[in-house]
């Protein structure tokens, strides 16, 4: 049911039955001394005077009371609509929270869906806490100005919201009267040039997650006190709706990543390449190539070294491959020892490339070598990966014939 449809109800039924109770109530008092005059006073003239003033004022005082009554509810609607907007904002964005392709897409969602709940709120950044050096970096921002706020070098100890809770950073506070040209020079909270006009009052929320601080948003006004206990109730209700929708984000990419990529490597895994392949745009004036690669060496390491050499080997090699060609192309670990990537040429800077990682492994110790198999794919995935294969174990074989010649 929405906001209007539920006001319609309770106007033309609950409030409505106040309305007569309170009619009824506020005639029984006039009732009884109009009656009481007419009884008691003998006088005609006296009477009439005494009927006009109490008319008079109950007429006077009614319309007062009506008025109060009606401000009230007024007051009480915009509240419960807020509240209600409040509510579909942060349930929107629990529900949409695996929908964003970055946490900071998620960020600027929340900071939009803030600044526009709040009424007198005019500008607006979110702040992120590095909880390993305490140093903050503006992360989303409404209204402000980015290139600024990024050389802003600042740490918790040196906010608004660390000073006025102590550091203990368990409440939304509100700075209500900013004066940038009073401020000290050497204050780095105070941005003067991060707005196009001077930034006056601030209402700061903490956003905690795991009883870990997160970040804190904060939400800007050019006017001076403009924030009250209102605004505070309102993001406070937001932030900690935002806490959770953040905790279910990242949660929700945890488990993407753990579906979508391999455990140690941390590369693709083979289900998720094969769906990206199906994506895959082909550049016809460069190509697209299938490269396969499979470890000499890993039986030696992990009989020589053990299990946790030839696990280090693995990762040493998926790093190369993900810092040569992540993530403009697609690189997968494949399955065991067996790596696969599809990338676009030139072929000749594709070999190169590989060249120059091989002889990088083998300066190693241990020594990691590989074999590679390349084949160009154009429309037909299978028989372009075969001939890859194929070509990989035979570069294999080569060199197992020369070991054993040499």
């Amino acid at each position: 049911m929405s906001v209007v449809q539920t006001k319609n109800r309770i106007n033309n039924k609950h409030i409505a039955y106040i309305d007569f109770k309170q009619h009824l109530l506020l005639l029984a008092l006039p009732l009884c001394l109009i009656c009481t005059i007419i009884i008691f006073t003998p006088a005609i003239e006296q009477t009439y005077l005494y009927l006009t003033l109490i008319i008079g004022g109950y007429l006077a005082s009614y319309a007062i009371s009506f008025y109060i009554y009606k401000q009230n509810m007024l007051r009480l609607w915009q509240h419960l609509e807020q509240v209600i907007h409040i509510n579909d904002t942060t349930y929107e964005l629990v529900n949409l929270s695996n929908k964003y392709d970055s946490e900071k897409s998620f960020l600027d969602a929340l900071l939009q869906k803030a600044v526009s709940a709040v009424d007198d709120a005019e500008m607006g950044s979110i702040i992120l806490v590095d909880n390993m050096t305490n140093r903050l970096q503006f992360t989303s921002v409404i209204g402000l100005n980015m290139d600024a706020l990024q050389n802003v070098n600042f740490t918790l100890k040196e906010t608004f919201l660390y000073r006025l809770t102590q550091g203990r950073f368990h409440k939304t506070v509100v700075i209500s009267n900013i004066n940038a040209k009073s401020a000290k020079n050497d204050d780095p909270f105070v941005l003067p040039d991060a707005s196009t006009k001077p930034i006056c009052s601030t209402l700061s929320s903490p956003i905690r997650i795991k009883g870990k601080l997160y970040g804190m948003m904060n939400l800007d006004s050019t006017k001076a006190g403009t924030f009250g206990d209102y605004d505070i109730s309102l993001v406070n209700i937001l932030t900690s709706e935002a806490a959770n929708a953040i905790s279910l984000y990242q949660k929700s990419k945890e488990i993407e990543s753990l579906a979508n990529n391999d455990g140690l490597t941390e590369l693709y895994n083979r289900k998720k390449f094969d769906a990206a392949v199906l994506q895959w745009q082909h550049d016809p004036n460069l190509g697209s190539y299938i490269i396969i690669l499979d470890m000499d060496n890993l039986k030696p390491l992990n009989d020589q070294h053990g299990h946790q050499a030839g696990d280090d080997a693995l990762k040493m090699l998926a790093n190369s491959l993900k810092s040569m060609w992540h993530p403009q192309f697609l690189v997968a670990r494949y399955g065991g020892d067996e790596f696969v990537a599809l990338c676009h040429g030139p072929i000749e800077i594709l070999m190169r490339q590989m060249t120059k990682m091989q002889d990088e492994l083998t300066q190693l110790t241990p020594a990691i070598h590989f074999s590679y198999g390349l084949a160009q794919y154009e429309q037909d995935w299978e028989s372009a990966f075969k001939q890859a294969d194929n070509n990989m174990y035979s570069q294999k074989e080569f060199k197992k014939t020369a070991s054993k010649t040499n």
